[in-house]
């Protein structure tokens, strides 16, 4: 049977170290790490998220501010706030939840936060950065999954890996992240034919869709490491891409969803507003 990848004792332990951190600071700086977020209009989904954020900065000790916007918010309402917080010394990372409203371009909105308080990693220079090899924020989703295989010693250096689902969230800058630690990345999403075909030759599997039983036993390599991205809930339970009962047993490494990936997504938005702070104050390059 496979070895179970626990992200939420991994993120539990970093957020830990942060925390030490953040009060060291306090100590020696009268200050601490500020991160704001900025939610519009009422999706269920999203406001769970920034409640999950929020109470985290809490129990680091990063002080938070949220903004909550409505629905018909105009673009350049959104801007002008994102602009205050670019100029908030106390501010040290801005992260505007997704997905935002029809009528707002969200590239725009993007690229509105000032690149040194992009915690989420999204900014063009940011993609920028990871793409050629020294980022200065890496996106918390790819970023979690990195320390994850970095925490279980797997190594990734001429591995052929496969991932499947090429959004701009995980896949895209994952597959940047990849490549600079040597190893073999192809990329594959919706229109990929013969799929079962690629992901039966990846050392390391890592989906990233959303479909509950994606990636079926017949789909996987014998031994292979398998990081699943996606949710998806089933009645009343949350899943993810991969038939976890029967791909168990033919892993070397699995991560369960829930538990898996989902944990250190936000432990890695602590990381990185940290890191933020850390630059401002000297102690980072």
């Amino acid at each position: 049977m496979a070895q179970l990848i626990d992200g939420k004792l991994v993120a539990s332990k970093i957020k830990d170290e942060i925390k030490d951190k953040v009060l060291k600071y306090k100590q020696e700086y009268k200050k601490v790490p500020g991160l704001a977020v900025i939610l519009v209009g009422n999706d269920p989904a999203s406001k769970l998220y920034v409640e999950m954020k929020t109470k985290a900065c809490e129990q680091a000790g990063i002080y938070s501010i949220n903004h909550r916007m409505s629905e018909s918010v105009s673009e350049e309402e959104l801007i002008y706030v994102i602009q205050m917080l670019n100029e908030n010394p106390m501010v040290d990372g801005i992260l505007v939840q997704l997905p935002l409203p029809k009528h707002i371009n969200e590239f725009k909105i993007i690229e509105a936060i000032d690149y040194n308080k992009d915690v989420d990693g999204f900014h063009p220079y940011n993609i920028g950065k990871l793409v050629r090899g020294n980022p200065l924020f890496s996106p918390c989703t790819p970023l979690g999954i990195i320390k994850l295989l970095e925490e279980y010693k797997i190594d990734v250096c001429g591995k052929d890996v496969v991932i499947v689902g090429a959004g701009n969230i995980t896949g895209k800058p994952l597959a940047s992240m990849l490549l600079n630690m040597n190893a073999t990345v192809q990329v594959c999403h919706i229109y990929t034919e013969n799929l079962k075909e690629k992901t039966k030759q990846a050392d390391i599997l890592i989906t990233a869709v959303g479909k509950h039983k994606l990636i079926t036993e017949d789909m996987v390599k014998e031994g292979a490491v398998l990081i699943d991205v996606g949710i998806c809930k089933v009645g009343e339970k949350v899943c993810g891409d991969v038939d976890f009962e029967n791909v168990k047993d033919k892993c070397s490494y699995i991560t369960p969803v829930p538990g898996g990936v989902g944990p250190m997504t936000i432990a890695m938005l602590l990381y990185n507003t940290l890191l933020s702070f850390e630059r401002k104050i000297g102690i980072k390059g």
